[in-house]
C-alpha cells in the first residue's frame, strides 16, 4: 500500500492537469451514508410509505411532496458534517495549481465547503433550492427551518436543485465536465462504484494518458486503470498532497 501511494505521489507532482471524478465514498468519511453499500440508505430500514429508488424520483416528488420532504429533511440533510481529508486534499490541490476541476456526483456541497472553487455537481446541491413558479432563491437553511413541504411566498412550491430519477442532468454542467476531462493530464476516480449513469459515462472522454482509481470496493474501470489503489479516498489523497 506505501509503495502505491508513492507513486500516486509522485505521479501528483509530476501532472499539471488533474482532474478529479468522485462519489458517495469522499463524503462517507465526513459521515454522509452513501446509497448502495451495505450500511448505505438504500439498505436501511424506513417507515416510509415508498422506498429510497422511489422518494427520490420526480413522480413522487409531483405526487406525494409531504412524504418526499420528510424522507428529504430526515436522510438527505445530514446536518453537523465537514469535509474530509479528501475534500480538504482536493481543495489543497486546486490552490497549488494542480486540479483544474472536480466533477462529483455528490449533492451535499462539502467540496465547496473545503475551499474548492472549480466544482462540476452532476446531480445538483441540496445548498440550493428554487421557487418552481417564480424561480426565487432559498438556502439549504431556509428549507431546514420550514415545516412541511417549503413553498415560496408567492405560493409557488420550492423544490431543491439536486437530480431526481427520471430527470436529466443539466447539459451545461455536462459539457463543462466533459471539456475538463479532454483537457486533463490525469484522472483521478475516487469513491465511486462508477455504477451510475450516465454520470460514470463521462469518463471516457478522459484525454490524457494516467488514471488513477481509489476505491474500497471494484470497478468497471479497473483494469483500465495505471494505478488502482483499494483503500480510503481520504488517506491517499492527504499522503499524495502532503508537502506541495
Amino acid at each position: 500500500m506505501k509503495d502505491k501511494l508513492e507513486s500516486l505521489k509522485a505521479l501528483v507532482e509530476q501532472k499539471k492537469r488533474i482532474v478529479f471524478f468522485g462519489g458517495a465514498g469522499v463524503s462517507t468519511e465526513s459521515g454522509i451514508p452513501d446509497f448502495r453499500s451495505k450500511d448505505g440508505l438504500y439498505n436501511q430500514e424506513y417507515d416510509y410509505a415508498y422506498s429510497p429508488e422511489e422518494l427520490l424520483s420526480r413522480t413522487i416528488f409531483d405526487y406525494d411532496k409531504d412524504e418526499f420532504f420528510r424522507f428529504y429533511r430526515e436522510r438527505i440533510l445530514v446536518k453537523g458534517v465537514e469535509p474530509s481529508r479528501a475534500h480538504k486534499a482536493l481543495a489543497k490541490l486546486e490552490e497549488k495549481g494542480k486540479l483544474t476541476a472536480v466533477i462529483t456526483q455528490n449533492i451535499d456541497g462539502l467540496h465547496q465547503a473545503a475551499g474548492s472553487r472549480n466544482v462540476y455537481e452532476l446531480h445538483g446541491s441540496v445548498e440550493r433550492n428554487y421557487c418552481m413558479r417564480c424561480r426565487t432563491f432559498y438556502s439549504r437553511e431556509d428549507i431546514e427551518r420550514m415545516e412541511g413541504v417549503p413553498r415560496c411566498s408567492c405560493g409557488g412550491f420550492i423544490k431543491p436543485d439536486v437530480v431526481l430519477y427520471e430527470e436529466s442532468l443539466n447539459q451545461r454542467v455536462i459539457r463543462k465536465s466533459i471539456e475538463a476531462l479532454e483537457e486533463a493530464d490525469m484522472l483521478i476516480i475516487g469513491g465511486t462504484s462508477l455504477s451510475v449513469y450516465p454520470a460514470a459515462g463521462l469518463i471516457d472522454y478522459f484525454g490524457g494518458d494516467t488514471l488513477v482509481i481509489i476505491n474500497k470496493s471494484p470497478t468497471p474501470y479497473d483494469r483500465r486503470a495505471d494505478l488502482l489503489i483499494e483503500g480510503s479516498i481520504g488517506e491517499a489523497l492527504e499522503f499524495a498532497c502532503r508537502d506541495i
